[in-house]
């Protein structure tokens, strides 16, 4: 999976198409994300003390990364995301480029 924690990202689809946000955490073994504020569900919580009201909860929820794309830092497009080996300093790094612009993300 390309896309990291603390990137900003792009939905394709669902009820949040079009707008973008930060990844809070990603699960990559279930090709899953979370998008700061998007995707919300409500989650209804009991009083827990006498007196106190119940309410209710907006937490995001999962997505599948297939429904987001990674926006580049440089050029600011949603693309998406390849390797590229890159020399600095005489070592040979693996890093992400933007398929659209070839700078580094």
């Amino acid at each position: 999976m390309k896309i990291r924690k603390g990137d900003t990202v792009k939905i394709l689809a669902g009820k949040d198409k079009g707008k973008s946000g930060a990844v809070l955490k990603v699960f990559p073994e279930e090709g899953r994300l979370i998008v700061e504020g998007l995707n919300l569900v409500v989650k209804h919580v009991r009083p827990r003390k006498q007196g106190e009201k119940g309410q209710k909860l907006y937490i995001p929820a999962r997505m599948y990364a297939a429904k987001v794309m990674l926006v580049c830092t440089q050029c600011r497009k949603a693309s998406r995301a390849g390797y590229a080996f890159i020399d600095t300093n005489g070592v040979r790094t693996k890093q992400r480029v933007c398929k659209q612009c070839k700078q580094r993300v």
